[in-house]
């Protein structure tokens, strides 16, 4: 029987890290950060939660962004998972690469979006409000070599 594996997905913090994101994060097993952390401080908050993977976003620079990566590839259970900020720096093809799932962020709208048996997974933005969209943040459940995704708005 395979353990079900909870990531926690948050995206556009732009430095702000809210105190119900972090209180909704607690208890999963890693973090993926997609990316316009706004500061190094969000990525070690996220870190006394749980192990972060995290790339680096347009609004991302100074000498703490440097060695944050544009894009990831990430093996969690049996599964590859693509992280990348943007959609349109995504140079590859998911499902020729064996990806289950594209974690990305930069539009601050949620998606949770199956194409070509692929699961295309945006959080949305956890940080500062932006025009008329939630402030969200969600979750990945993996069991074997299953993927679902879930969004949580965390202010409407």
């Amino acid at each position: 029987m395979n353990k079900t594996i909870r990531i926690g997905v948050i995206s556009d913090t732009h430095g702000l890290l809210r105190p119900e994101a972090v209180a909704a994060l607690k208890g999963v097993d890693h973090i993926i950060h997609a990316g316009d952390l706004g500061s190094k401080n969000v990525l070690e908050e996220l870190s006394r939660i749980a192990p972060v993977t995290a790339v680096r976003g347009n609004v991302d620079a100074g000498a703490w962004a440097r060695t944050i990566p544009h894009d990831k590839i990430l093996k969690l259970g049996l599964l590859r998972l693509y992280v990348v900020h943007d959609l349109d720096d995504m140079e590859l093809n998911p499902n020729e690469e064996g990806f289950t799932a594209v974690i990305f962020g930069h539009s601050h709208e949620p998606e949770n979006d199956r194409r070509d048996g692929v699961l295309f997974f945006n959080p949305g933005s956890a940080g500062p409000r932006r025009f008329h969209l939630p402030v969200a943040l969600g979750f990945l459940s993996i069991n074997g070599r299953s993927v679902s995704g879930e969004i949580l708005v965390l202010r409407s």
